[in-house]
């Protein structure tokens, strides 16, 4: 394929995503993971370069926006029941996953630890996009969700640096400059947010300040042999009370989410749908089954009845959106991979799965379980 023919077969996918979306009602996400895998194995379309990091920027940019959605007085007021669905959010399928692939289909233990890791994690930015595009972002459940998948990816955060990740020189590097990146932003972004001259500019130099403080930690990130969703995440949370309190910074948010989601955010799903090879997937289409049926499986145990208790009558959608996985997932298994620990048979089973899971239940969420009344649902009304 002609080089100069990939930017025009790429934006075709977008906009096509973007109208099949709003002609099926269905999560724009969605279509675009499906795009990709279609592309990606039947007309031989390969990523660019230049794809990979935007997909790699998408991600992080989707991470720092859900991190904006927090509502950090609902959050400390809701912090044992985000603690306790993320947490068996993320613990139940971890187990789960180990015990199946250690067990009974008989991988090699680090391989069943990356899988555990993979198939743990909850997508931010599949919850995160489908929240935005149906309102449900403003409202305390669609808070709550959110705040229990960072709870949940944490999890597989923590899980992925403990057992595997093998800090060099410079990760300390990292973490001190995303501390630092971190600090300075929720102290002094007030002065660029709140000066006359530069608001409502047409440059934008409030969303270019953003995307350069996430540009660093993707930097020093792959210096230090770490990822950049973490900090990324923790500086839209911390930053989460200049999009709530002030109106004019609300606007440079929703700016910015429009910038993302027109030509950024979409890469971050279509490669993520290039990356499944479906001929292996299909040579190995049993153990596909089986390890999605424990992904689904082990978050429905770990979440429903939770989530039955603290967000009635909407137990069954927080589910299923909670059984989403996407980014932590594809990173987990593209790290195990890279390091030797997986085939390129688990690998491309595992990104299935996870692309399956950001896919599935979210149809079956939205179709069949989208709560009507949203406010009322946490006051019990």
């Amino acid at each position: 394929m002609e080089p100069s023919a990939v930017p025009l077969i790429a934006g075709t996918m977008v906009f096509l995503a973007s109208l099949i979306s709003l002609r099926l009602g269905v999560s724009v996400a969605i279509i675009e993971l499906m795009l990709g895998v279609i592309v990606g194995n039947y007309l031989g379309f390969q990523a660019e370069p230049w794809m990979t990091y935007l997909a790699s920027l998408g991600g992080i940019v989707l991470t720092f926006l859900a991190g904006a959605e927090v509502d950090l007085p609902l959050l400390r007021s809701k912090f044992k029941e985000s603690m306790l669905i993320g947490g068996a959010s993320f613990l139940v399928p971890f187990v789960g996953a180990f015990i199946y692939t250690y067990f009974v289909a008989g991988w090699a233990l680090n391989a069943a630890l990356i899988a555990a890791a993979a198939l743990s994690t909850t997508s931010l930015a599949v919850v995160y996009s489908v929240l935005v595009e149906t309102g449900l972002n403003h409202t305390k459940l669609g808070k709550l969700l959110m705040a229990a998948t960072f709870v949940t990816d944490i999890g597989t955060a923590l899980a992925l640096s403990i057992l595997f990740i093998k800090p060099n020189e410079l990760t300390l590097e990292f973490v001190i400059v995303s501390a630092v990146v971190i600090f300075l932003a929720v102290k002094y972004s007030r002065i660029l947010f709140g000066n006359p001259l530069y608001k409502n500019k047409v440059i934008e130099p409030e969303i270019k300040y953003l995307l350069l403080l996430l540009l660093i930690f993707m930097y020093f990130a792959a210096a230090g042999a770490s990822h950049a969703v973490l900090p990324a995440f923790l500086l839209g949370l911390f930053m989460s009370p200049y999009f709530t309190e002030l109106s004019d910074t609300k606007e440079v948010r929703n700016r910015l989410r429009a910038v993302a989601y027109a030509i950024i955010t979409p890469f971050f799903f279509i490669v993520g749908g290039m990356n499944v090879s479906l001929p292996l997937v299909m040579g190995a289409l049993g153990l596909f089954i089986s390890l999605f049926a424990v992904k689904q499986a082990s978050k429905f145990i770990g979440v429903f009845f939770l989530a039955r208790r603290y967000m009635p009558k909407n137990e069954m959608y927080a589910t299923l959106l909670m059984s989403t996985g996407l980014t932590f997932g594809t990173i987990a298994s593209v790290f195990g991979y890279q390091a030797g620990y997986i085939d390129k048979t688990q690998f491309s089973v595992l990104i299935a799965v996870v692309v399956a899971s950001a896919v599935i239940p979210t149809l079956i969420a939205q179709k069949w379980f989208k709560p009507v009344h949203m406010e009322d649902v946490l006051n019990g009304k």
